[in-house]
């Protein structure tokens, strides 16, 4: 195995640092509830872009690291994310297909499955209950998708990270 072959590895890492940096940033009590999943977006992506380095293993070691940062449940985060990487895995030749708006669909149903996984892993220990809100990260996420696109694709192409 040649060194060009996997070329780039810290760019996809800085981004997931980068992504946990946003997800732990104090925001005001009325925005919280619309905080898009900064971490579950770039899963997404690298996923679509690179399903061969980014998969299952490391939305699993990803989620364990959102879990000790947000001090949830250990493994909540982390089944979420491999439940996305799968379904991210497994249809990204088909997603890549799509325009970036029907992209940004296809996230918007990930993240909301991973909301709705969370609070009912949270309801089944009695932490919360069911609410409103849990779709609101995903409704932010889908807004924000083609523009995230459009930069996480500039910087791949940037420092070639194939």
């Amino acid at each position: 195995m040649s060194l060009d072959r996997h070329h780039g590895g810290w760019v996809i890492v800085l981004s997931f640092v980068f992504s946990f940096m946003l997800a732990i940033l104090p925001m005001p009590a009325w925005a919280s509830a619309w905080r898009p999943d900064w971490v579950a977006m770039i899963l997404i992506y690298w996923c679509l872009a690179l399903p061969l380095r980014v998969g299952v293993a490391t939305a699993w070691f990803v989620g364990i690291i959102h879990d000790v940062l947000n001090d949830t449940l250990l493994g909540q985060h982390a089944l979420g994310f491999v439940l996305i990487a799968y379904l991210a895995v497994k249809f990204h030749q088909q997603l890549r297909l799509f325009p970036v708006w029907q992209q940004a669909i296809g996230v918007f149903g990930m993240v909301a499955l991973n909301q709705l996984l969370g609070i009912w892993i949270q309801s089944i220990f009695g932490y919360s209950e069911m609410r409103d809100s849990f779709i609101f990260p995903a409704f932010s996420s889908l807004l924000l998708w083609p523009w995230f696109f459009l930069i996480l694709g500039d910087i791949q192409r940037k420092y070639k990270v194939v």
